[in-house]
């Protein structure tokens, strides 16, 4: 009886030390305005005192190539995960990023095959295909187990925050770093259970990049031509 005991009181002072934070995520669409998805922010929260353990990576985290589309768009991971890139398309892909975030290169490979990268460090990895110019993604690797992407109505809810100070830091593709910097802010966990962040759209929804060379991208030769 006693132990049983023991072991609800541990339960309930384990319970009322974990919160769950609900941020209601708005996107100002200036650049496409009858666009209503408030899709795609990324929130994560640093503790601002104390050690901040090493989160565990995440496992079976795959990013599909299929119908010449990267599957999600938008991956946001614990630093240290590995991503599986499956081709499940009739023919060849070669993913990369050369960017910031982590550089790689996969090659070629072809239907039915798949290639992994760990993410080793935290950052923000835009993916492309240097066959295709249209397939693109991103994926962030965070240094804290606290993030989530909000849904289409904005809802964002991160889970299990032990009480305390949390820097809270967000991430938007259609951003600026200048304009994601000022949503940058403090809050305590349980004081503040609810958060509204108002995100502005700042840039197109797709941006020119260069394929795996530094070459414009070839349609008469769609695997680029080695410098």
């Amino acid at each position: 009886m006693r132990a049983a005991l023991f072991c609800l009181a541990l339960f309930a002072a384990v319970s009322c030390c974990a919160e769950d934070l609900r941020v209601q995520v708005r996107i100002v669409h200036e650049k496409n305005p009858r666009e209503t998805s408030n899709a795609n922010v990324v929130v994560w929260l640093t503790p601002v005192s104390g050690v901040v353990k090493t989160p565990p990576p995440l496992e079976h985290i795959r990013l599909v190539q299929k119908n010449k589309e990267f599957t999600p768009h938008l991956l946001a991971i614990t630093a240290g995960t590995s991503v599986e890139f499956p081709n499940e398309d009739p023919f060849f892909h070669n993913v990369f990023s050369l960017y910031k975030g982590k550089r790689f290169d996969l090659g070629l490979y072809e239907a039915g095959s798949s290639r992994s990268v760990k993410f080793d460090r935290p950052g923000v990895s835009f993916i492309f295909c240097n066959i295709h110019p249209d397939m693109s993604a991103t994926v962030i690797a965070l240094p804290t187990p606290y993030f989530a992407v909000s849904k289409a109505n904005g809802e964002t809810i991160i889970r299990n925050l032990p009480d305390g100070k949390y820097k809270m830091e967000v991430w938007y593709e259609r951003s600026t770093p200048e304009a994601l910097q000022k949503l940058t802010s403090e809050i305590s966990v349980p004081a503040s259970r609810e958060v509204v962040v108002e995100v502005r759209e700042l840039v197109p929804d797709k941006v020119p990049h260069k394929n795996k060379y530094g070459q414009d991208y070839d349609k008469n030769n769609p695997y680029g031509t080695q410098p």
